[in-house]
């Protein structure tokens, strides 16, 4: 090994060169490879610690032959020229004996091709051709006579293999230096083919995979690279037989070890049967295994195992009896491999492999044959060659399921077991233990219950009749678990192979008769209620009644059926009875009677007309079928022309509001007219008035084509309103009805000196104030009324405020809210108003707030979202600007940011850092520190106007904002135009008009504190000034201002309804002009900040009113939050 045609050791020092002459020679190279395109040897050398480095040797690729060392790079310490890669180069001269020669590498261009086409064509044998084998010999530690000795444990043979290729004379074959451990080299080598080896490897990995599962020594696999034989019948896996095949379609032959070049047979499948036979001579009872083996005719004649293959005897080594009986050495003789047909517990091997019979003495031989023969059945088959026995005849298992029928759908279900044993019928209940009856077949029991049909075995699960993969030995099912099991269950298991079905007592009829079902509903009056009637819902099928409360009790416990007691049933799953456990709900829900009786109002026209269309309207109440149906089609049927005391031609959809009003008065009911701001909405509610005055008169004494009362002498409509807006009722009334009489109260009746009845007395209308209501509230509830009218009625928006039960306390039989946002924050606002004008509809607030508005606001329910709107839209009508005044001046819009001046916003930051620490403290409690959160909110919307209304030291500080109005306000005068100037704070407005007034710019100027307010109001009107600044809230509502064309917001509120009321002051019926709108926003303040919360405020309006697809909900804790980031 220390021949060097390199000129290695001219290039490293001598010390590295014996060193690595010596691991050479010990072995250390565990593989290499040349690089042609790098020139290279790469190999991999262990070190004295058994480290493996990665090593290179480097040569140079000049002439002549052959290739001269050059250098050498190591993973070891060393790392250059070390004795590692002294080892590489000598240990790849000795097995090649040279590195190949620059002049033996092809081309590039040529090794490519050649890789591509699978090699050179040099028309000789390539080396990979070489074929690799199995040879398989059988040794034994003891003579053939072990047999007698019955010690087959202590002495099995072993059958070892090794790996063999064909001799240099490809006569014989040769182990070389072949062994298992070494095959992941000859991968590498490529002197055989490759799918002979790979073959090869999978086979040990599989060898080795099972004696690692079978506790064979680790420590020992360390060694097996140089294991030289396997026993094969060691191999665990029973994907040896597969395999074998796989072996032999790749070419791998299994050879005998000392007889030549012959095959091992491989290809036959082996079982045991138990021969019992009989000893005439004494009466004895044999019982002697015998191996079968199913190979063709050239098979031994009688095979006798000597070894079986795994612990499971997966496999067999046999030979013929003949060849054994010889006493020749095992090494010679002519054995077989068999796969076995079944496992082979181990007692059962030894029996096998000892071959002598078992005698069973002639007085056991009944207890054999009832008690252990038809056990032994189950390990292999029986046979008797002389005819003296034969076994029980045993049939079966067959699942029986015997059903037992009842009534009221009851059935009682059992499972047993049924064999035949000698012609015997033997019944064995499933909760049996398999041990106690000898002829049970425990693992076709098994076989059969696995065999059950997929469908069966989901119907079974589903009426819980199954436990793991077996049934359930006893059930009691009822009501639709009958049903479903004699519907769904019973013809699968009357199919199912190896089942016997038995059925006891009167089943039902059991079908499907949802064809016939019919839904019918009915409304009766309710003594001593004029709003409320008792509603009735009836269910027939196949013509006969079903009771509801069935219906609704298995609805809402979400079943899928329901089942009568002749057996018909019927889907719960049709879309009209699940809106009808809907619609139910929602009445229950929202109107039960205290007897828990289902009711329904008068106001619930929406949830009635879907109960109707639901199925067949059995009968309604008179009172019922003439407010109700008209309600539902007013809109289409009313032609009632307007009053004729009414001095001014209503527009189309005034007029329709006109007879939706009227329609609701003449049936006492109530509803809310929510049409935009500016579209009309006092005029509507005068032509009612002047009507209801009419028919009192007698010029209406005939019943109206709706069926009405007539009003002999009608009493006076109370209008509540704002304080700032009961001057407009006057006027408007004074324009459009001047034959009605109107009385304004703006002062409590203590005050005047007058009692309730002095002041209505003579009156057509009388015109009060929210707050004189709230003041006087048993004056107002005292007195007689035709009706009542809340404008603006947003000021009854909270039911818990005094207001809002004054409001509600007022006797009369018919009650209309007017009010152009019903909606502002949340939802429960909507329930206040219709509360007071339709009490019926939605009678608790709790569970309505439960029922609508947490649902819609919280979890964004479009669904009952789209429900709430059918319920109230026969109550509350609303048109908007865009659908029906389509002859309005445009109305833009814009956004004017404003930049606060350096020293404003530094003081500003000052503040806005000390209140959030203070607010986000404080969020914990919402409620508990509402008015100091508010507070603090309150002093940032300040700040961002003017610096100086929160402390005087800094009044002088200047308001960019300010400025920015001024000099906006100069371009609208000089253009001719006229604007409106809205502020939340009065104090903010007085500085602007210090302000106006120092630039000359005239105006007028009204606030909660102003006297004479119509005076203020005419000023403007007459053109007295080009500004009028007004506070929002004492003139953001019910003042017509359509002489102005700009509208200029100074400060943003969350409350989107305020806004748009004051905007509508001068973007309403009237205008001629287009309208600007603009709002100043100061940048990078609370006030954007409330800009994007007064938006999604906006779509919670627009969502329920406007049949918008959003939501929102009040000032919560994340809307704080969002205002303070």
């Amino acid at each position: 090994m220390n021949d060097d045609s390199t000129g290695l050791a001219d290039v490293v020092d001598p010390a590295s060169y014996v060193r690595g002459m010596i691991y050479a020679q010990q072995g250390a190279v565990a593989d290499f490879e040349w690089d042609h395109d790098g020139n290279a040897l790469l190999g991999h050398v262990r070190g004295s610690a058994s480290t493996s480095y990665v090593t290179r040797a480097y040569f140079e690729s000049t002439e002549p032959s052959p290739r001269a060392f050059e250098q050498g790079r190591c993973s070891c310490p060393v790392g250059f020229n070390c004795k590692h890669v002294v080892a590489l180069v000598l240990t790849a001269q000795h097995v090649h004996m040279s590195v190949p020669a620059a002049s033996d590498v092809a081309p590039a261009w040529e090794r490519t091709l050649d890789s591509v086409l699978g090699g050179p064509d040099t028309g000789k044998r390539n080396r990979a051709d070489i074929p690799i084998a199995i040879e398989i010999t059988m040794i034994m530690d003891r003579p053939p006579a072990w047999r007698s000795t019955g010690a087959a444990s202590e002495s099995s043979p072993q059958v070892l293999a090794r790996l063999v290729r064909p001799g240099k004379s490809r006569k014989g074959w040769v182990a070389g230096q072949l062994s298992w451990g070494t095959l992941d080299q000859l991968r590498r080598d490529g002197e055989h083919p490759a799918a002979q080896v790979d073959w090869l490897r999978e086979f040990y990995g599989l060898y080795k995979a099972g004696r690692l599962a079978s506790g064979y020594s680790t420590y020992a696999s360390y060694y097996a690279r140089d294991e030289k034989h396997i026993d094969v019948a060691r191999f665990e896996s029973r994907q040896l037989w597969p395999l074998l095949e796989e072996g032999a379609a790749a070419g791998v032959r299994l050879l005998y070890g000392k007889r030549g070049a012959d095959d091992v047979p491989r290809d036959g499948i082996a079982q045991l049967v138990l021969d019992v036979t009989a000893d005439s001579s004494i009466g004895h009872v044999g019982v002697t295994p015998i191996l079968q083996i199913d190979r063709p005719a050239d098979g031994p004649s009688d095979p006798i195992p000597v070894r079986f293959m795994g612990s499971d005897a997966h496999g067999v080594v046999y030979v013929d009896r003949s060849e054994f009986e010889a006493g020749t050495s095992p090494g010679t003789w002519h054995f077989g491999l068999a796969r076995m047909a079944r496992p082979i517990p181990p007692e059962f091997q030894r029996l096998a492999l000892e071959q002598a019979p078992l005698q069973v003495p002639a007085s056991d031989a009944n207890r054999f044959r009832e008690e252990y023969a038809p056990r032994l059945q189950r390990l292999a088959p029986i046979q008797s060659s002389d005819s003296s026995f034969s076994p029980p005849a045993i049939t079966g298992p067959s699942l029986v399921a015997h059903a037992t029928y009842g009534d009221a759908h009851a059935l009682n279900l059992t499972w047993e077991w049924l064999y035949s044993v000698v012609d015997a019928e033997k019944r064995i209940s499933l909760s049996d233990p398999a041990t106690d009856q000898v002829f049970r077949d425990q693992e076709a029991e098994r076989a059969v219950l696995a065999g059950l049909d997929a469908g069966l075995d989901a119907g079974l699960e589903k009426l819980g009749l199954m436990s793991g993969r077996s049934v359930l030995p006893q059930a009691r099912l009822d009501g639709l678990d009958t049903m479903r099991f004699s519907t769904e269950v019973l013809p699968l298991l009357r199919d199912a192979a190896d089942v016997v079905v038995e059925v006891s007592g009167e089943p039902a009829d059991y079908r499907e008769a949802g064809d016939s079902l019919v839904v019918g509903v009915s409304t009766r009056a309710t003594p001593g209620e004029t709003d409320w009637f008792d509603l009735r819902v009836t269910i027939s099928v196949e013509g006969r009644d079903v009771p509801f409360v069935d219906v609704f009790t298995a609805l809402a416990r979400n079943q899928a059926h329901l089942l009568l007691p002749d057996g018909a049933f019927f889907s719960l799953e049709k879309p009209a009875l699940g809106t009808l456990r809907k619609l139910i709900d929602e009445a229950r829900t929202l109107g039960e009677r205290p007897d828990g009786e289902t009711r329904i109002s008068r106001f619930q026209a929406g949830l009635w007309e879907e109960l109707a269309a639901l199925g067949v309207v059995d009968y309604q109440a008179e009172a019922w079928r003439r407010q109700v149906g008209g309600l539902l089609s007013v809109d289409s049927a009313d032609q009632t022309e307007p009053p004729r005391g009414l001095d001014a031609t209503l527009r189309p959809y005034q007029l329709e509001g006109y007879r939706w009003l009227r329609f609701l008065w003449e049936h006492q009911l109530g509803g809310i007219l929510a049409d935009d701001m500016g579209l009309g909405k006092t005029l509507q509610a005068l032509a009612l008035i002047c009507h209801v005055k009419e028919a009192a008169a007698g010029l209406a004494t005939q019943p109206s084509e709706s069926g009405s009362r007539t009003e002999p002498a009608a009493a006076p409509f109370l209008v509540v309103a704002p304080t700032s807006v009961v001057s407009n009722w006057v006027a408007e009334a004074a324009r459009f009805t001047p034959g009605l009489t109107v009385v304004a109260i703006t002062d409590t009746l203590r005050r005047r000196r007058q009692s309730i009845e002095d002041v209505v007395a003579g009156a057509d209308v009388v015109v009060t104030t929210y707050t004189l209501l709230r003041l006087d509230t048993d004056a107002y509830t005292r007195a007689t009324w035709s009706g009542m009218v809340l404008d603006e009625a947003q000021h009854v928006k909270n039911h818990q405020s005094k207001t809002y039960l004054s409001a509600r306390q007022v006797q009369a039989p018919f009650k209309v809210a007017i009010t152009g946002t019903p909606i502002e924050n949340n939802l429960m606002e909507l329930w206040s108003q219709l509360s007071i004008t339709a009490p019926g509809l939605f009678p608790h607030p709790a569970r309505f707030n439960e029922y609508y508005a947490r649902p819609i606001e919280k979890q964004e329910n479009t669904e009952l979202l789209a429900q709430l709107r059918r319920r109230i839209r026969p109550l509350v009508k609303r048109r908007t600007k865009e659908q029906v005044a389509t002859d309005l001046p445009a109305k833009q819009e814009q956004v004017l940011e404003v930049h606060l001046q350096t020293k404003h916003r530094s003081i500003y930051q000052k503040y806005l850092q000390r209140e959030r620490q203070k607010v986000l403290g404080l969020l914990e409690d919402v409620n508990k520190n509402r008015f100091t959160i508010l507070r603090s909110l309150t002093l940032l919307r300040q700040l961002s106007l003017h610096a100086g209304l929160v402390d005087d030291e800094h009044r002088q500080v200047p308001s960019a904002k300010i400025e920015v109005l001024v000099e906006q306000l100069a371009d609208v005068v000089d253009g001719g135009h006229r604007a409106l100037v809205f502020s939340q704070f009065t104090s903010f407005l007085g500085m602007v008009k210090e302000r106006l007034g120092a630039a000359g710019v005239e105006y007028c100027y009204l606030d909660g504190s102003t006297r004479r307010r119509d005076e203020v109001i005419a000023r403007f009107k007459d053109g007295a000034a080009p500004v009028f600044l007004i506070s929002l809230k004492a003139g953001g509502f019910g003042l017509n201002l359509t002489e102005a064309d700009y509208c200029f917001l100074l400060d943003p509120w969350w409350n989107p309804a305020t806004e748009a009321q004051a905007v509508d002051r001068t973007h309403r019926i009237g205008q001629t002009r287009n309208v600007m709108v603009y709002r100043l926003i100061a940048a990078d303040t609370i006030e954007e900040k409330v800009m994007a919360l007064k938006a999604r405020k906006a779509e919670l309006s627009a969502s329920v009113m406007d049949d918008g697809n959003l939501f929102g909900t009040g000032l919560d804790v994340d809307d704080v939050r969002r205002l303070l980031e």
